[in-house]
């Protein structure tokens, strides 16, 4: 027999104990996730016979296959690390290098007043002239270290220190000499530019020829490497954790493994070239960039748009129904309302992967089932 509605109920004065009390389910998918957040509204009694489906509500089926807490987030390979380079000293811009060429440490990056504007290796930049006389400092052993990487020191017998010694002066000529330029032992500011990469690539000019130096930057330049640039959503940042690996799909259909170097709140996308998708709080975004395992495959798709994926929980053969579906029961657990012709029937279930918006579950119910769809 069905239960009388609860407006006749409550119309005739009485009122029946309910025996149980089926709750449905709220379920925020997040990180490809779940959290149940609670009841919502009862649902109707719950009688000793089967109940026929309440109006007002939907029903899907019972499915059987995968389901996955993977992720896909759109992003962009581009060249690693743009940094503008300044130009210390005055005079005028008499050559510079084409956007796309690779500059190594020890070359030429651009030119002023026809005297070549040499690439070395360093953390910080040269601020004054050194030579003989020259007080100690660390941009001495930045310089020192250079011309023992380029091959001008052997048999001077240096130390890399931060005394400029006559030693010092004489690996300072062997350079000079190598470059075709005046043999003064003495390196001027503003023929050395000092950078962190052991060599670059061109990224884009903003001087022009015969521009004289000034405060702007001369041109930018970043890494060799490729590397995938994203900006997740806010909900998506759990899922990427320094050193995660991920799977990048690059454009033309291949794909290469990657390993997350870094996050960086407020980030605008330029360490790598800029990202797409996702937007952090208050307009802040958090940029994702990831190292990639393949150079050769990356540089074969060049700088174009990807989609990293973040590897996550996997479920196959398993029975997958709607979290919409999913009740939670006042004595604990979960379960679901199965049609079976003209009535319902309660079935409690036991919840496993919960993924963009399906759930997986098992217990007395079968593939092609219909459940109820709260509406």
């Amino acid at each position: 027999m069905d239960p009388s509605p609860p407006a006749k109920r409550a119309s005739g004065g009485t009122r029946r104990k309910r025996r149980r009390v089926v709750v449905p389910l709220v379920l925020v998918v997040a990180i490809g996730g779940a959290a149940a957040l609670g009841a919502t509204r009862p649902w109707e009694p719950r009688g000793s016979v089967a109940e026929k489906p309440a109006l007002g509500h939907g029903s899907a089926a019972v499915e059987k296959g995968s389901l996955s807490s993977s992720i896909q987030v759109a992003g962009a390979l581009a060249y690693d690390a743009p940094t503008a380079v300044m130009a210390s000293g005055r005079g005028t811009v008499t050559a510079l290098p084409p956007v796309g060429s690779e500059v190594k440490a020890g070359g030429r990056l651009y030119e002023v007043d026809g005297r070549p504007v040499v690439l070395m290796t360093g953390n910080r930049p040269l601020w004054r002239d050194l030579g003989q006389g020259v007080g100690a400092g660390p941009d001495v052993e930045q310089l020192k270290r250079n011309l023992v990487a380029l091959g001008h020191t052997e048999g001077l017998g240096i130390a890399v220190d931060e005394k400029f010694t006559p030693g010092t002066a004489t690996a300072v000529k062997r350079w000079q000499k190598a470059l075709g330029v005046k043999q003064t032992g003495t390196v001027p500011l503003g023929s050395v530019v000092m950078l962190p990469q052991a060599a670059v690539r061109v990224h884009k000019l903003s001087a022009q020829l015969g521009s004289p130096l000034g405060a702007t930057s001369v041109l930018t330049v970043s890494g060799t490497d490729l590397v995938a640039v994203v900006q997740p959503a806010e909900n998506q940042l759990s899922r990427f954790t320094p050193d995660g690996k991920v799977v990048v799909k690059l454009a033309e259909g291949g794909t290469v493994h990657g390993r997350i170097r870094s996050l960086i709140r407020g980030g605008d996308g330029d360490e790598g070239g800029g990202g797409q998708d996702g937007s952090g709080g208050g307009g802040q975004k958090t940029t994702v960039t990831i190292v990639l395992d393949d150079q050769r495959r990356a540089r074969q798709s060049g700088p174009s748009s990807v989609t990293v994926g973040v590897v996550g929980d996997t479920a196959t053969d398993a029975l997958i129904v709607p979290v919409t579906a999913l009740l939670a029961l006042d004595g604990g657990g979960y379960g679901v309302k199965v049609l079976d012709g003209t009535t319902t029937r309660l079935v409690k279930v036991q919840l496993g992967l919960v993924a963009d918006a399906r759930a997986q579950i098992t217990g007395d119910v079968k593939s092609g089932d219909r459940v109820v769809i709260p509406t």
